[in-house]
């Protein structure tokens, strides 16, 4: 990397299904993004890497994301409780946007996760032409055209 040159930070796609884990990384790859793209498979591992835990405490190898993709059905932890967590913190990365990415579009579902503090609500498109398309807006609106919070690094959150 050359100096002053920006490193790009991660988006990160929390989601266990590997169908939908094909499907999303095909889209992104087709439309080129050259956010590094980070895929985590569960919600524990979701707070482990934003707290900085365990295998994930060097913040120069593991980047807090600037945009978090969360499903709600995850095996254990699920994506709400990661929501709650997040938005808990007492520092910086309670401000990472979160869109919550499911298929499930059950009133209760997208209200529930409006009140724990997501970004927005998105129901997964079922044809992979839908899923580019709405890839695309995401990173555009997000990378692009949003102005994000400053979110500090830290080696590990927990110390902030």
């Amino acid at each position: 990397m050359e100096k002053g040159e920006k490193t790009l930070k991660p988006l990160m796609i929390v989601e266990d299904n590997p169908d939908d884990i094909f499907f999303i990384k095909r889209a992104f790859l087709k439309l080129n993004v050259d956010n590094p793209l980070l895929f985590l498979r569960d919600g524990e591992q979701a707070i482990e890497y934003l707290s900085g835990a365990g295998d994930f405490n060097d913040r120069g190898k593991y980047p807090l994301p600037f945009l978090i993709l969360l499903d709600i059905k995850l095996p254990g932890i699920s994506g709400f409780e990661v929501l709650r967590w997040l938005r808990s913190r007492k520092t910086e990365i309670s401000l990472i946007p979160v869109i919550m990415l499911t298929s499930s579009s059950h009133p209760s579902d997208i209200n529930k996760a409006y009140r724990f503090g997501a970004n927005s609500y998105i129901t997964k498109p079922t044809k992979p032409e839908e899923l580019v398309n709405l890839v695309n807006t995401i990173h555009v609106y997000w990378a692009y055209l949003n102005k994000p919070p400053e979110i500090m690094e830290y080696s590990n959150e927990g110390k902030a």
